[in-house]
Parts: structure tokens; sequence; C-alpha cells
């Protein structure tokens, strides 16, 4: 695990923390990403620049998925995703709470799926074909 030290006066840039868990792709959609209100430091609205140590409580909206996290490691570097989920810890609650919600998006998606089974054979494409020409 990376970690910058043990020492509680360790920090780092709350975006540049976002970009190194992989919350997002880029340190400039993090930035974006707490300028426009989507990250709660420790229950308030922050700027990009500011600062987190460990045992901060990050509140992070993604799309129509929610975080409610702790940071445990403040990382030198971007590391894998295997590695970053160890630099915090996400309540069970928030957890529970992200993966009903995705199962119910998951459900959403395949009752509204209106795409035919196959593609159109040779044949049903002429059919198409005729019926559209017939209509005109």
């Amino acid at each position: 695990m990376a970690n910058t030290g043990d020492m509680p006066t360790a920090r780092m840039r709350l975006d540049k923390w976002l970009w190194a868990a992989r919350f997002f792709k880029t340190r400039r959609l993090a930035a974006e990403a707490v300028q426009g209100g989507k990250i709660h430091l420790n229950g308030q609205r922050c700027k990009p620049g500011k600062d987190v140590r460990i045992g901060s409580c990050l509140s992070i909206s993604k799309g129509p998925f929610e975080w409610e996290i702790e940071i445990r490691s403040l990382p030198k570097q971007r590391r894998p995703a295997s590695e970053a989920q160890h630099f915090y810890y996400e309540s069970p609650a928030s957890h529970a709470k992200r993966q009903k919600l995705a199962a119910q998006i998951r459900a959403e998606r395949t009752a509204n799926q209106t795409q035919p089974e196959h593609k159109p054979t040779k044949r049903d494409r002429r059919l198409i074909h005729r019926f559209k020409r017939a209509e005109t």
C-alpha cells in the first residue's frame, strides 16, 4: 500500500486524491466535480485544492451513485484499481445502498430492452424493403 507516512500531518490535495483513488479518470474531472458541489469533505463543500488527511470523511456523488468513505491512505501516485480500493474505507450502509441501486438500474434496463434478439436476415430485409416501397 502506498503511503506518504503515518504522520498525522501528512496531507494531499482533494482533487489529486480523488484521481489517485480512481474515482475520476483525470484530475480535471475531479476538480470540476469538487467545484460543482458533488464532493463534500467532512460534511462541507470545499475547493479542489483543499488538503485532505487520513481520517477525513468524503461524500461523493457521481451520477445516481453515492459513496460515504473515510480516507485511510494518501498515495504518492495513482495505483491500479485493486490497490486503490485500500486507500479508503466505505461504510457498509453506503456500499449496500449503491449495490441495490445498481441492481435496480440493471433490472430496469433489461425490462426496457426493445432491440430484436437477432439481426434481420436477407429475407427479412427484402420483406422490409418491399413493405416500405408499398407505403409510398
